[in-house]
């Protein structure tokens, strides 16, 4: 195992869809077990830095390591057997098979078939309605449940660094907020390293350690969460926090520190 704090490094990564290029000189880094957030407008770029991460798209330049080794230009296949997992936007599980049969084929990969029963179970803990539709199509599951399936389907491969695509896409609040709480107690109880692509910046940002902001592909705004939070860019933009209510804080703050 890798002694690096940085379990991932993108350094001025370029990707393009044909002649469109969609993301420009990204760089980045993902601690070991911490949480990361990009975020971003939709189109910004988000997707294609995980799809280049896991294999899906080659970059036209720069590379992606991972615990200390170059992955870029990797097959995807290959890429999931050193410990990277992708849930993709779009919760796409297999619909036909059952909520078991889809955890199953999250351990593909895996070798220790005796732990793979066990890990089904821990999955169940994290997600107690999986339990109660185990042998239910996966298919006909709600929009929330196939969330929650796709997710701890990636975790059944034990993976050092989860990608997660957009998670609270087309969810209720309430779902949201269950979805999230359960990726912290992943992250805190597995140590399971993760980077979330986002557009609701409010959960993502209560949710990450670290943040980048992405617009038109390019990396504008890094930092802690917790100073992200207090950005005026960030507030309005992103927060839904107007303009005048940001300057009409700013206003109030000096003038109470000069009482």
């Amino acid at each position: 195992m890798s002694t690096d704090p940085m379990i991932l490094k993108l350094s001025n990564i370029e990707s393009s869809y044909g002649p469109v290029q969609a993301i420009r000189g990204v760089s980045l880094e993902v601690r070991r077990g911490t949480i990361v957030t990009v975020l971003g407008a939709n189109g910004a770029g988000k997707t294609t830095i995980l799809k280049t991460i896991s294999g899906i798209i080659d970059p036209r330049k720069g590379s992606v390591q991972f615990e200390g080794q170059p992955i870029e230009r990797r097959d995807p296949d290959w890429i999931v057997r050193q410990g990277i997992s992708h849930v993709p936007e779009g919760r796409e599980v297999f619909p036909l098979l059952s909520v078991r049969d889809n955890l199953l084929m999250g351990a593909y990969t895996r070798n220790d078939r005796d732990q793979v029963g066990r890990d089904i179970e821990r999955m169940y803990g994290y997600f107690p309605i999986l339990k109660e539709r185990a042998q239910q199509e996966a298919g006909q599951l709600s929009g929330g449940q196939q969330q929650m399936l796709a997710i701890a389907r990636a975790l059944m491969s034990r993976p050092k660094l989860l990608l997660l695509d957009e998670p609270s896409l087309g969810l209720s609040p309430k779902l949201v907020k269950e979805i999230f709480g359960i990726i912290q107690r992943v992250n805190a109880e597995e140590g399971t390293t993760m980077l979330l692509v986002e557009q609701n910046a409010n959960i993502a940002l209560a949710t990450a350690h670290f943040g980048y902001v992405l617009e038109v592909g390019r990396i504008v705004m890094e930092d802690t969460c917790e100073r992200l939070l207090q950005k005026d860019d960030i507030r309005e933009f992103y927060l839904g926090v107007k303009a005048d209510a940001v300057r009409g804080e700013r206003r109030w703050k000096k003038k109470k520190q000069w009482r």
